[in-house]
């Protein structure tokens, strides 16, 4: 049964004032007032958001707001305490420990797998990505240094990114994972290069093929496991969070076999300052399954001996801003999103994009443009 907010006041039974001190201690903690005054302050609407949020941690709070439990004007900054409190680390449930213990066991990012995500989170529709997204569709942090708009962030992120490889005319060029194909696209128009990008999402290779259909570039519908064809580069910008560290080795290997001598690749990725096997419990059931987000360790064993490290730049400090354009562009679109998606769609996403960018402003997350020079 769908759970549903309660619009009267909420009354307390002696088991749930118990819970309600727990929870406030921990919020109060971080700087939060459960009912405050203030816009990061949560006004709770249902009694039994305090045991769920205690026994299920992130998930009980995020599927809470999805169904309406709570509400708070300023959503980001609600998120960004809790993480600056780290109240993250200090309320670790047993879904944490599941977590950890079943990507143990198990390699979550197999082949047989390797779809489920497309299906799930990038294979949306098209038309609800062009409402969130920059006229090239990237889904990956953008630049702003110099740029005022979502659109200019994004190229000057694609300068930045293609700049890096010395790309010339003609030269064959690998995308790995490359979404709805605004990269290769860019480099193909601006650099003169032929390419081949790859991605595990159905509608992505439709609206890329579309989109680059008058250009010497093949977008495939493929695991980046296959690839075995020869290039004169190579770039994968924000793929690397659903290869999995149990296949890190793997995927460099496959990188390296598929790179022309003096061929560059350049890995932009979300980065972890802690090395993990899993990605946090909510975000791995609604919105990224089996993805988890690399530390600079685990890159580094990855390439021990494979390749050289030319370059290994930090641009994470302009994600909020993305993110919060993105989340901008969601809620200018929803009116005409709303007849294929519910209210707890709405609230799911407005969460996500919201918990992403707090946790980029709690600098518990960075970006890094990684240049990798194959080892002779």
């Amino acid at each position: 049964m769908k759970r549903t907010a309660s619009l009267d006041p909420v009354t307390h039974g002696p088991g749930t004032s118990h819970l309600r001190a727990r929870l406030e201690q921990l919020f109060n903690s971080c700087g939060i007032d459960i009912d405050g005054p203030n816009a990061w302050d949560i006004q709770v609407h249902h009694e039994e958001f305090y045991s769920r949020v205690l026994a299920d941690g992130s998930l009980g709070l995020g599927e809470s707001y999805m169904d309406g439990w709570w509400d708070v004007r300023d959503l980001d900054g609600f998120i960004y305490r809790l993480f600056a409190g780290h109240a993250d680390e200090k309320a670790r449930t047993w879904r944490n420990a599941l977590a950890w213990l079943t990507a143990s066991l198990f390699n979550l990012q197999r082949r047989s797998r390797a779809f489920q995500v497309g299906e799930q989170h990038y294979d949306l529709g098209n038309e609800f990505y062009e409402g969130m997204l920059d006229a090239r569709m990237i889904y990956s942090c953008a630049y702003w240094e110099h740029a005022n708009t979502l659109d200019e962030a994004q190229e000057a992120k694609l300068d930045l990114t293609l700049g890096k490889l010395g790309l010339r005319p003609a030269q064959r060029v690998l995308d790995v994972g490359c979404g709805w194909g605004g990269a290769l696209k860019y480099a193909a128009e601006k650099y003169g290069i032929t390419g081949v990008g790859v991605t595990i999402a159905k509608e992505q290779a439709a609206y890329a093929r579309r989109s680059c259909q008058h250009l010497p570039v093949a977008i495939r519908l493929q695991d980046y496991r296959e690839m075995r064809e020869k290039f004169d580069h190579a770039f994968s910008i924000g793929m690397f969070e659903h290869v999995g560290v149990r296949n890190y080795r793997r995927y460099m290997r496959v990188i390296r076999r598929c790179l022309h001598p003096g061929g560059r690749f350049l890995l932009h990725t979300i980065g972890n300052f802690q090395s993990t096997n899993h990605t946090d419990p909510w975000i791995n059931k609604y919105i990224f399954p089996n993805s988890m987000v690399p530390s600079r360790q685990q890159i580094e064993r990855a390439i021990e001996g494979l390749f050289t490290v030319r370059g290994w730049q930090s641009i994470g400090g302009n994600y909020e801003r993305t993110l919060l354009a993105w989340r901008a562009n969601f809620e200018r679109s929803w009116s005409r999103m709303s007849a294929r998606h519910d209210e707890r769609f709405r609230r799911m996403w407005a969460y996500y994009l919201s918990a992403c960018a707090a946790a980029f402003r709690a600098n518990k997350l960075d970006v890094w443009q990684v240049l990798l020079e194959p080892v002779a």
